[in-house]
């Protein structure tokens, strides 16, 4: 999966799950509630992989970018 994959899937990971803990919360499902915020959680890590991706392939174009201007 791409950068921009990843962090579409998490930012919508983030936000059903903060959906799913409001409404666990509204009508006292602790479970619902504890699914959301595990889903919600699971969207961060989602965002800041593809963000690492994103800052891994940044690094290696400028680096080729040096490489190639020196050759």
């Amino acid at each position: 999966m791409g950068s921009t994959s990843d962090k579409i899937k998490g930012v919508t990971d983030e936000a059903i799950g903060s959906v799913k803990s409001g409404i666990g919360s509204a009508v006292g499902s602790d479970k619902m509630k504890i699914e959301g915020e595990a889903q919600k959680i699971k969207g961060e890590a989602e965002v800041e992989v593809g963000r690492a991706k994103e800052a891994v392939k940044d690094a290696a174009d400028k680096t080729a970018d040096a490489i190639n201007r020196k050759l």
